[in-house]
């Protein structure tokens, strides 16, 4: 299935799903689709297993938190987040380290400050390998960190918006 894609998402520096400079990290790039859902594009590493040549559960847990808890942006600002209040997972497939992966995030109910989401985590050949539903609280970045997060480490990723994405 192709998603169109109308926008992407500020990255960080060191963030472990989305931080340029971690080393450790998933690297991850977020693109908004005109029908408000958020895709997330990762490369998992070798650290990033646990059975030979699968990723973790855990890293297929933060992936969906964080694509779930990301897809409020979309409907408030760059500077709101999720913070996470309860997240379910279900695992179905043995997720492979050795290509790019995709992950889709959508929020399903906005009460306030309290807002509920779901989530999957897709195999390359389109299967979901993982899904995921979570209840998170809005929290802007003034909450969370202080204004210097905000001004060096925030910001909009470099290359050209991908038209569309297909899952």
């Amino acid at each position: 299935m192709s998603h169109k894609i109308t926008n992407s998402q500020n990255i960080s520096k060191n963030c472990f799903v989305c931080g340029v400079d971690n080393d450790f990290g998933l690297k991850t790039r977020f693109y908004e689709t005109e029908k408000n859902e958020l895709i997330a594009v990762f490369q998992p590493l070798n650290e990033h297993q646990s059975y030979p040549n699968v990723i973790h559960g855990g890293i297929s847990a933060t992936i969906l938190d964080e694509v779930i808890g990301r897809a409020i942006m979309m409907t408030t600002d760059s500077d709101t987040f999720g913070v996470t209040i309860e997240l379910k997972v279900r695992y179905k497939k043995p997720v492979p380290i050795d290509s790019e992966l995709k992950a889709i995030g959508r929020v399903t109910k906005d009460r306030g400050r309290i807002f509920e989401g779901t989530g999957e985590l897709y195999l390359p050949n389109g299967e979901v390998a993982v899904e995921a539903e979570g209840k998170y609280m809005k929290r802007r970045l003034d909450q969370i960190t202080d204004s210097g997060f905000a001004d060096n480490e925030w910001f909009e990723p470099k290359g050209d918006l991908p038209e569309d994405i297909s899952l």
